[in-house]
């Protein structure tokens, strides 16, 4: 059975005192975030923010949130060890763009959706017998597609033009 990271009985250090090669006291401050029987966990985390560090961060938290704060710890560590540069952020960035791409993919697609329903209502004539109320105004719809076609091209190009030059619009 475990207890704060050890075996109960037994004098294994925690994961961070086996790492600094230090004796494990009762009251260790890593004992319960960091087992013995993960010691990659520590390991990632100390070569990033350093033992210190860590330390000064898990005594000066509330008394519930310490093992948030490991967790999160431990995320970024390992991510800046796959990735130096932007750690964490790079799946965020990552992402975002997946978003964007995605989001200029459909306002494609709905303005290809206006442009097809304007042709699928063409105009069939423009005499004014032809524009009668009774006759379902085709040319009218006509109209209303051209005009939703232009609106939907219109904010493909806002979206654009905003994705190059995000402090001009």
């Amino acid at each position: 059975m475990k207890e704060n990271g050890r075996k109960q009985g037994a004098a294994s250090p925690c994961a961070a005192c086996k790492l600094l090669r230090r004796r494990c006291a009762q009251d260790c401050v890593f004992a319960p975030y960091f087992p013995a029987d993960e010691p990659q966990k520590f390991a990632s985390v100390h070569k990033v923010f350093g033992a210190s560090n860590v330390n000064k961060m898990l005594q000066e938290l509330p008394v519930h949130q310490p093992g948030d704060a490991v967790s999160s710890m431990v995320y970024e560590a390992n991510a800046r060890v796959r990735d130096p540069v932007y750690g964490c952020v790079g799946p965020m960035s990552s992402l975002l763009l997946q978003i964007d791409v995605l989001q200029t993919e459909l306002a494609r697609a709905k303005a290809e959706v206006v442009y097809m329903q304007m042709h699928q209502f063409p105009s069939m004539s423009t005499s004014p017998a032809n524009n009668s109320p009774e006759n379902g105004s085709p040319s009218s719809a006509g109209r209303l597609a051209l005009l939703l076609w232009g609106l939907a091209c219109f904010g493909l190009l806002l979206y654009t033009y905003s994705k190059f030059f995000p402090h001009s619009i």
